[in-house]
């Protein structure tokens, strides 16, 4: 279940396969309970160290693909995808036996290992660096303000980008597709080439505490990043780009989150362009939170209600006989 472990942790901005696949054991796999377990886990461990900043054009790529480009520096890999196949049941899966999934699992564990000693694929620069330096893209400022955290602070509105950008990637996976879809279908403008979409490990390092200037390796974490050529402004002599990048393998959320970033920019009369709108109803504890509530009493507050339709209906009655 590796691509519901990958949207559980980025759904609960936490990077632990092991504790996300036990929180899906743990709830029968429902992903809003186990993003609920692990969220709140989460929240009991200290932090004792920032990482420094990562690059995406410093990642160890497993899959890399461009639908702007057919030839791009460094080559394009497609690696595990599920694009391609023929979408027929495996009816085969259903008869696996106790001695099967315990070769499967022995396999997999080695594949593991295999994994964790042999070198990926190379770096590769951004395929986008080839319009930058033509200048055919749209020119932003230079944001080094400190990072807005949201899981610490209450989200600001209007948010900065680091905000909008952190809430995307820690929202529900479905509610962000179906807005990116309604945007390109035509309640926003935009309508995206995928520049480029990247898959891979990227290396963790934080600073040593007792030496300035040396950092210590602490760890991979697997993402996806995209950059997504979104058209023309009005006005502006540039193609945009939007951004998405989530933690594990999740092509749609994180195309998706580079059409939302993109529309948020834009001064447009659509949902996808309103921040509070996209930003404050994506949030899968939330929202099924709030959805769920509903299952509690609400004796008092209906009966109100029926009281005061009754009372409305009386006086309307009356009046006729008057």
């Amino acid at each position: 279940m590796g691509l519901l472990i990958d949207r559980v942790m980025s759904e609960a901005g936490f990077y632990a396969p092991d504790y996300a696949a036990l929180a899906l054991k743990q709830c029968e796999g429902s992903t809003e309970e186990a993003v609920f377990l692990l969220r709140a886990y989460r929240n009991t461990l200290s932090r004792n160290y920032t990482s420094r900043t990562v690059r995406g054009d410093e990642m160890h790529i497993r899959r890399r693909i461009s639908s702007a480009f057919k030839d791009i520096p460094g080559g394009q890999m497609l690696s595990p995808t599920y694009d391609y196949v023929h979408r027929l049941l495996n009816f085969s899966l259903a008869d696996e036996d106790e001695s099967e999934l315990q070769k499967w699992r022995r396999d997999f564990e080695e594949r593991a290992m295999e994994n964790e000693t042999t070198a990926l694929s190379d770096t590769a620069p951004r395929v986008l660096d080839i319009l930058r330096e033509e200048g055919l893209l749209e020119e932003v400022e230079q944001d080094d303000s400190e990072p807005c955290d949201v899981t610490m602070e209450k989200l600001p509105l209007p948010a900065p980008r680091s905000a909008i950008l952190q809430t995307l990637t820690r929202a529900d996976t479905g509610f962000i597709s179906g807005l990116a879809y309604s945007d390109i279908r035509g309640f926003g403008m935009s309508h995206p080439t995928i520049g480029e979409l990247r898959y891979g490990s990227l290396e963790i390092m934080v600073d040593y505490p007792l030496e300035e200037g040396v950092a210590w390796y602490v760890g991979d974490i697997f993402v996806t990043e995209v950059e997504g050529l979104m058209g023309t402004r009005p006005g502006s002599e540039g193609i945009g780009v939007g951004y998405g990048c989530v933690i594990g393998r999740n092509d749609t959320k994180a195309i998706a989150m580079s059409v939302l970033d993109r529309a948020l920019t834009l001064n447009l009369d659509s949902p996808t362009s309103d921040m509070e709108f996209v930003l404050l109803h994506g949030d899968c504890l939330e929202m099924n939170g709030f959805i769920s509530h509903l299952k509690l009493p609400h004796y008092v507050t209906f009966q109100s209600k029926l009281d005061g339709l009754r009372n409305r209906k009386r006086s309307l009655e009356h009046g006729k006989n008057d």
